[in-house]
């Protein structure tokens, strides 16, 4: 790039963060524009990226010839700053477009699908940093193993998540990639389930190298030029598959994995979880057509400690356990309900699901409703509603109305804290893609509290 300083609108966005960092890393002139102080945008503002909190074009640089703008589709079209860049001759480009500029004329690794990806993304940067192999990695997610979103190398493999949101990914011409889920999702985009499957066979036709793809789903040649690998968590119909899985008694797994060039024996996953195999596999299967060794692989798996609001356990006693979970698909809270049930069989489970947006709660309000009567007590809160306005009519009541589980309470989330604390709980669960984090320290805090008066 040929300009001095780079500015962000909506600069604490995860995919926003990991570029600004590595726009900082580079040497440009990094600052930005977010609504609200976070902590992603106070560890910016910690390595030197200056960031304000209000829509004032104030605080953008004078100079367009030598400022690029990146900006986020989350960012609402009439935002003064935005048309600001707009009219005034700035060169203005979406997230997607810079990673895909980035990516271009590298090894690009990627990996799409509705869920899933960002677990399986950082895991594949794990696997690649561990073995020494290295890679820059741009993760919609915090890396527990080395705490940030963005991983940077001077080797030429780039670990990108894929997002379809807004059809993002189309900007990418992966090498290698792997497609997690292609289930109907961001409606308010793709208006139905085939749009969306049409979107993800385009990118599947951008991929030079080799496709793998989730058992089952509709990926064939003729949507792509590349070699196409199937992986599943047991199949043995599929090219990279687990046998041999055992569980020890804090839900821990371990397996052998079986591909094509024979099988690496006694893989065992860091985090905790089933649907933590899969991810393993779909990671391990990249790695290894990456041509990193098994040996590698195994020990990278073992080593690897997760990210941050997937499947993140904050305490685990006997007495009282809580897991936070970025679930805000039913088919990942199907996922999330289940891997609890299997790591804490015979517990209560009583679970905290902030929906989000409006859109994907009118759009699957039954599904919602399903997934969420499979625990003893659900307590669900407002809609989160992100960069949407209210929909007439649609709450957290359409939800709320066709859940069938034993228990079940509607709160504002301000009433969160006072209820749980007059609460009994066994094992604890907070789902959604909001601002439910928020809870997860005080909610922490006052467990442990509550486990030290009891003398536990």
């Amino acid at each position: 790039m040929t300009y001095r300083d780079v500015y962000f609108i909506g600069i604490g966005g995860i995919g926003m963060s990991a570029l600004a960092r590595y726009c900082n890393f580079k040497g440009f002139k990094v600052s930005g524009y977010d609504r609200t102080p976070s902590d992603l945008t106070r560890e910016l503002e910690k390595e030197g990226i200056a960031i304000h909190y209000e829509d004032s074009v104030s605080a953008i640089p004078e100079n367009p010839a030598s400022t690029l703008v990146i900006y986020t589709p989350a960012i609402p079209h009439d935002m003064q700053e935005l048309k600001y860049v707009r009219e005034h001759g700035y060169k203005v480009i979406k997230r997607s477009a810079m990673l895909g500029e980035i990516a271009r004329g590298q090894k690009c690794l990627a990996v799409a699908g509705t869920h899933g990806k960002t677990t399986t993304s950082t895991l594949l940067a794990h696997i690649l940093t561990a073995s020494g192999t290295g890679c820059s990695a741009f993760l919609g997610g915090i890396s527990k193993n080395y705490g940030t979103n963005m991983l940077m190398s001077h080797t030429p493999a780039i670990v990108a998540e894929a997002d379809e949101f807004d059809r993002s990914f189309l900007q990418l011409y992966p090498d290698i990639a792997v497609i997690t889920a292609m289930d109907a999702d961001h409606l308010d985009i793709y208006s139905d389930l085939d749009h969306v499957k049409e979107a993800f066979r385009e990118f599947a036709s951008q991929v030079s190298g080799t496709v793998i793809a989730k058992l089952g789903l509709d990926i064939t040649s003729s949507d792509t030029g590349a070699r196409i690998y199937r992986y599943s968590y047991n199949d043995a119909r599929a090219d990279f598959y687990a046998g041999n899985i055992r569980k020890d008694d804090c839900g821990y797994f371990t397996f052998d994995l079986h591909w094509p060039d024979g099988t690496v024996k006694d893989c065992r996953c860091g985090v905790p979880g089933w649907v933590n195999v899969e991810n393993s596999i779909a990671a391990a299967a990249i790695a290894l057509v990456f041509g990193i060794s098994p040996d590698s692989i195994r020990e990278a798996l073992a080593s690897f400690s997760g990210v941050k609001r997937r499947f993140d356990i904050h305490l685990n006693t006997p007495w009282c356990s809580y897991i936070d979970d970025y679930a805000h698909h039913p088919k990942e809270l199907e996922s999330a309900i289940s891997s609890i049930r299997d790591i804490f069989p015979g517990r209560r489970l009583t679970a905290v699901f902030q929906p989000h947006l409006y859109t994907r709660t009118r759009d699957f309000a039954d599904e919602f409703a399903s997934a969420l009567s499979k625990v003893d007590k659900l307590i669900l809160l407002d809609i989160y509603p992100a960069r949407e306005e209210p929909l007439p009519g649609i709450t957290s009541s359409i939800i709320y109305d066709k859940v069938t589980a034993p228990e079940k309470v509607l709160l504002a989330k301000e009433e969160l804290m006072p209820y749980l604390g007059r609460e009994d709980i066994d094992i604890l669960a907070t789902f959604g893609a909001g601002d439910i984090d928020r809870f997860c320290s005080p909610i922490t805090a006052m467990l442990e509290e509550r486990l030290k008066k009891k003398g536990i």
